[in-house]
């Protein structure tokens, strides 16, 4: 967000158009468009300055933020088209007025679309030899003074390649053509119609069958372009980018054209009635619809990235605010055949402490040394929690843990840990930075060791791209997906909040007010001064000022520290409020903090004052009563059958537990421990109509379901949770 809405922008104006746009009050919206442009940030707004907004969420202010965004984006495009109409000596009172109350992009470039420059086109060569003026007569379509023989021989110049009356008048209806090709409401009728009328069409290029096979449903298919599912769309462009499909827009060229004649040529007595239809056709098929196409997918494809978007973004949410299994000492395991089964060992904190390889599995099966070297590990370091990645050999190394656990009637908990992105992050510089002596697969099983204890502090730091939670998110446009991952995972840590002596420079960069660069600068701080005990030692952090601290202070925790509220949501800007609550109850600050039966007596009305508003008191109130709660569930690990490891060992009918590892808009994804996700399709989601999966189950959730069928070959798995 920059700090200024530049000179161009009428702010009151801006604010009152986003409230209209978003259905909320205009003052709610121009207090968080001056908090934004003050350098405020959306978890800090919406948590802490809730009297200024309304209480407006997170949604919304991020709503507010991406619509003041594009009117500056919209202010600045028309700063610059004014300015190049004007240059060209064009720009008159009614076109300026329209430019000016524009409030759309798409219907600016319009407007702007007759003065932009082009590339040399037959209306531009036929400029040149000065035909202008007679595409202007044909355009007013009046009738003519004299004969139409006597109009065209007024243009007849050898010297400007105009050698007689026909080629005067096909250049001037080139001309013609463009000038019709190029008029904003002709444009906008014929998308509108591309959008009610039209199809989107994929077919096989020429050559290509043979590379078919995997878009083999999307071969001579046709979708109404107003109904086609963002998935289906997204799934033929990307057939399209691999230059197996070829996607267009189908019209009702006849009906069209039809509706159009009379439109562009509405008089009747106009001596070149016949060449002007004429050139309708030539306008309609040459230029009108390849324009027409090209918008109408571009649009299609926005929509499209909008829902794909909006769908990782959820499921990217879900997954990091997966229930954490908490700081206790865990054993990642990062399974394997050829090369064993890479184990770490980390303690509550996530600190890694000890490692080794074992080969539970073939080719060198050594099941009776793999179980003294875990057993001994679990001995010397007090294991609590052992996780297992779920890629290559995970059943066979999970079931081996169980009899392990079983045989030595150890009460362990096991989890099976997604790896997805796992080996992005073990190969990275922040990984080779974190653990530059150890090898990259041991650094795979620390971070799923990791990731039980605490999914959100480990996975931010992969790539969410690389999570694979999405839906073609890497044929979506990735600035926006970019952001919207950004948003994402910036809202869960500062909802979650960090553990300020824990930890890590990832972590710490995602939290309010905090970027990479300070983040690094408090590890730095830490390790050369020791944990922080109080909040306020942040301030001596390089180049953490006082807006950084005003913006992060609130969601940072200091366990144990000098000042109990440190380990709470309240900010520090209020503590003198909390002093007030402990002296009208006789008592300190200390004691106050978790004591819910002491809290439930004080009288919210009564502390509010200044800026601390009613809904900032509740706050205050709520959180004395739950200290740095945790939004997140409790963990659950799932549990898979343990006769069931491999896709062939599925058979039509089973009943089994698995994890929810995507959700699309054709309905979910669903790991049931066989290497392979089955799909229980949106019409087998619930026993009633679902018109959006995500309102039933999220990344994360463990669900029963019942396999319907099973395609070993094409490795392919249908299952349902109707039953």
């Amino acid at each position: 967000m920059t700090d200024s809405l530049g000179p161009q922008l009428d702010v009151a104006k801006v604010a009152a158009a986003i409230a209209k746009e978003l259905d909320c009050p205009p003052q709610r919206v121009r207090s968080a468009i001056d908090l934004l442009v003050d350098g405020n940030t959306i978890p800090f707004i919406a948590r802490y300055r809730k009297e200024a907004t309304g209480g407006l969420d997170e949604i919304a202010l991020r709503a507010i933020e991406a619509a003041l965004e594009k009117a500056q984006t919209l202010a600045g495009r028309k700063a610059t088209v004014l300015k190049t109409i004007a240059a060209q000596g064009a720009l008159d009172d009614r076109l300026r007025a329209e430019i000016e109350n524009c409030t759309d992009l798409q219907a600016l470039e319009l407007l702007y679309l007759p003065f932009k420059p082009k590339r040399r086109t037959r209306a531009t060569i036929a400029r040149e030899r000065g035909l202008q003026p007679l595409a202007d007569l044909l355009l007013a379509q009046k009738p003519l003074d004299g004969s139409a023989e006597q109009l065209l021989g007024r243009f007849v110049a050898a010297d400007k390649d105009v050698p007689d009356r026909d080629a005067a008048l096909a250049g001037a209806l080139d001309i013609v053509a463009e000038q019709w090709s190029e008029q904003a409401p002709t444009r906008t009728w014929l998308v509108k119609q591309g959008f009610r009328q039209g199809q989107i069409a994929s077919t096989v290029k020429r050559g290509k069958k043979d590379q078919a096979e995997k878009f083999e449903q999307y071969i001579d298919r046709r979708e109404n372009a107003r109904r086609i599912p963002s998935h289906r769309l997204l799934a033929m462009l990307r057939g399209e980018a691999e230059g197996v499909l070829k996607v267009s827009l189908e019209l009702p060229d006849e009906q069209l054209l039809g509706e159009l004649k009379p439109q562009l040529v509405p008089s009747r007595d106009c001596a070149f009635r016949r060449e002007l239809l004429d050139t309708v056709d030539d306008c309609y098929n040459r230029l009108l619809v390849p324009a027409t196409q090209s918008a109408v997918l571009q649009q299609l494809k926005e929509q499209a990235d909008e829902e794909a978007i909006a769908v990782f973004g959820k499921n990217l949410r879900e997954l990091l605010m997966a229930p954490p299994a908490g700081p206790r000492v865990t054993m990642g395991i990062d399974p394997g055949f050829r090369t064993g089964c890479k184990v770490a060992v980390v303690d509550g904190t996530g600190r890694f402490v000890d490692n080794a390889t074992i080969y539970p599995t073939p080719p060198k099966s050594d099941t009776a040394a793999a179980a003294r070297t875990l057993l001994k590990l679990i001995d010397k370091h007090g294991v609590e929690l052992i996780a297992i990645g779920n890629g290559t050999a995970s059943r066979e190394t999970d079931a081996f843990v169980a009899g392990l656990l079983r045989d030595n009637k150890l009460s362990l908990t096991k989890a099976m840990v997604s790896e997805a992105g796992a080996s992005v992050y073990s190969a990275s510089e922040l990984a080779a930075k974190e653990f530059p002596d150890l090898d990259v697969t041991v650094r795979g099983a620390i971070s799923i060791a990791r990731r039980l204890q605490d999914p959100l502090a480990e996975l931010v730091k992969t790539d969410p791209k690389s999570i694979g939670v999405g839906q073609y998110q890497h044929d979506v446009n990735q600035r926006a997906l970019r952001k919207c991952l950004e948003q994402t995972v910036e809202s869960c840590v500062n909802s979650v909040g960090v553990d300020l002596n824990t930890a890590s420079a990832p972590l710490l960069s995602q939290v309010a007010g905090i970027g990479p660069k300070i983040a690094e600068n408090i590890v730095a701080y830490r390790d050369s001064n020791g944990r922080f005990e109080n909040r306020r030692q942040l301030t001596k952090v390089a180049k953490l000022g006082k807006k950084a601290f005003e913006q992060a202070a609130g969601f940072l925790r200091i366990r144990g520290g000098d000042e109990p509220l440190d380990n709470s949501a309240v900010h520090p800007e209020s503590y003198s409020i909390v002093a007030r609550m402990a002296r009208q109850l006789d008592t300190d600050t200390r004691a106050l903090v978790g004591n819910a039966t002491l809290s439930q007596k004080l009288n919210a009305e009564s502390f509010v004052e200044g800026r601390f508003g009613l809904p900032t008191i509740r706050d205050i109130l709520s959180e004395l009563a739950k200290p740095g709660r945790d939004p997140r569930s409790e963990f659950r690990a799932v549990r898979f059958d343990d006769a069931v490891n491999e896709i062939g060992d599925l058979r039509s009918g089973m009943v089994l537990e698995g994890v929810i590892t995507n959700v699309t808009h054709f309905g979910a994804f669903i790991d049931l421990g066989v290497h392979q996700d089955g799909l229980i399709h949106i019409s087998q989601l619930a026993d009633r109509f679902v018109s959006d999966p995500s309102e039933i189950v999220s990344v994360g959730d463990i669900v029963r379901v019942k396999v319907m069928e099973v395609d070993t070959a094409r490795k392919r798995i249908s299952v349902t949770r109707k039953f």
